[in-house]
């Protein structure tokens, strides 16, 4: 397999297939493809697994894309404006994302949905009680909005986070909730009651923009044109 993204800030993930290779990827994300790719949809290991994906914010069923006789080409879009980010998944570094971040992945890799281990975290700390988790061996592909910044922590380091700004972190690293000091600073300081802190060992994935902030964005604009 070699793929290629493109598109800045909106962009497409081109994926090379070889001749009875295939790709698995979140319903409803190809663009376009060879005609000699096919598709097939599948529920990847049944119903609980299914219902698990959707409790974790993708679809109940999967994608999967076969090049069929000969090398063969797929195109994926994201959702919204962001990076594509690709990543590697091996039995030793599985990686815990926020609901909705797949995009697609090689076979070998498993999505399956993961639970904050904390509640207060995953109740107030803005990335959600239910995430989900990527495992097994092979190559993923996650969606973030708006710029992706990586940080590598060494154990024990630490970095703070602002609601829904946590993309991804690698399972070794861990996540709990910090209130934001002062009453001045929780009512005028426009981050919220609550920050994240994420310490190390391992990889954060952080993103610039968040879903939320692009809705309240285009309200502001939609209500402020209707007045």
């Amino acid at each position: 397999m070699i793929y290629e993204i493109i598109g800045d800030n909106l962009p497409v993930l081109k994926v090379r297939l070889e001749k009875g290779e295939s790709i698995i990827t979140e319903a409803g994300s190809m663009s376009w493809m060879s005609s000699n790719i096919k598709m097939d949809t599948t529920s990847r290991g049944g119903v609980g697994k299914s219902l698990g994906r959707l409790f974790s914010g993708e679809r109940l069923f999967q994608n999967k894309f076969t090049s069929i006789g000969s090398e063969g080409e797929i195109a994926l879009a994201t959702a919204l404006p962001g990076s594509i980010l690709a990543v590697d998944i091996d039995p030793y570094n599985s990686l815990i994302a926020q609901k909705s971040a797949f995009l697609a992945c090689t076979e070998g890799v498993d999505l399956s949905i993961y639970f904050q281990k904390r509640l207060a975290t995953g109740f107030f700390g803005g990335e959600g009680f239910i995430m989900q988790k990527l495992s097994g061996d092979g190559k993923a592909f996650l969606e973030i909005d708006g710029y992706c910044q990586i940080y590598d922590l060494a154990p024990g380091e630490q970095i703070i986070v602002g609601t829904g700004h946590l993309a991804a972190m690698e399972e070794t690293c861990s996540m709990k909730i910090k209130p934001v000091a002062g009453l001045k600073n929780i009512f005028f300081g426009g981050e919220g009651f609550f920050l994240t802190t994420v310490t190390g060992p391992g990889k954060v994935y952080l993103q610039g923009m968040t879903v939320a902030g692009i809705a309240g964005a285009i309200a502001s604009h939609i209500n402020f044109n209707q007045e």
